[in-house]
């Protein structure tokens, strides 16, 4: 674009050129700008990567840190879910005793545990996804390449929590299956 000097404050132009070096224009540059008008000042003299780099520093840490968040908040949850199935698996001992003394299969305790933990899972993430519907629109200016309704983003991340969720409540359904009967049910 080309603005009159007259036009502009603080009147600047910036030249770009290719090269196949990084820095071998800059004296030819600085030559020519001096034999056209000595007075001009040159300054900031960079190459295209140094300024994009620079350019894109901020967002590139904001988003490393939103992603840092990210997984602490992953992680969080899956300690929460984990929590949440240990405390409901402890207070069903008993009756998880009862079954095992009765003749159930570890599989089919694993198997009742996480049916429960699924259900819960799946209640959690369906009000995820219809809040994300309703939030969307009101994020949509901190959002790049993706609508704040996409539908595949919003499968993706409810298929991610909800295999995190299923691996954090293995581990009391695995527990649960090492429940000895007799200690079980003398617990009361």
């Amino acid at each position: 674009m080309y603005f009159s000097a007259g036009q502009l404050l603080w009147p600047t132009m910036t030249i770009m050129a290719r090269t196949s070096s990084d820095m071998a224009l800059a004296p030819v540059i600085r030559e020519k700008v001096a034999a056209l008008d000595p007075n001009l000042a040159i300054f900031s003299v960079q190459t295209m990567d140094t300024m994009l780099e620079t350019n894109t520093a901020q967002p590139r840490l904001t988003a490393w840190l939103v992603g840092l968040f990210a997984a602490l908040a992953l992680l969080l949850a899956a300690i929460g879910v984990y929590g949440v199935l240990a405390y409901l698996v402890a207070q069903r001992t008993q009756e998880i005793g009862v079954r095992m003394a009765l003749g159930a299969r570890p599989g089919s305790v694993i198997t009742l545990i996480l049916g429960h933990a699924l259900k819960l899972v799946m209640a959690g993430v369906a009000i995820g996804v219809v809040a994300a519907a309703f939030v969307g629109p009101y994020l949509q200016s901190q959002l790049f390449g993706v609508g704040p309704r996409d539908a595949a983003t919003l499968m993706v991340v409810a298929a991610v929590l909800t295999a995190i969720a299923i691996l954090a409540s293995y581990v009391p359904a695995y527990r649960a299956t090492k429940v000895d009967p007799l200690v079980a049910l003398r617990a009361e």
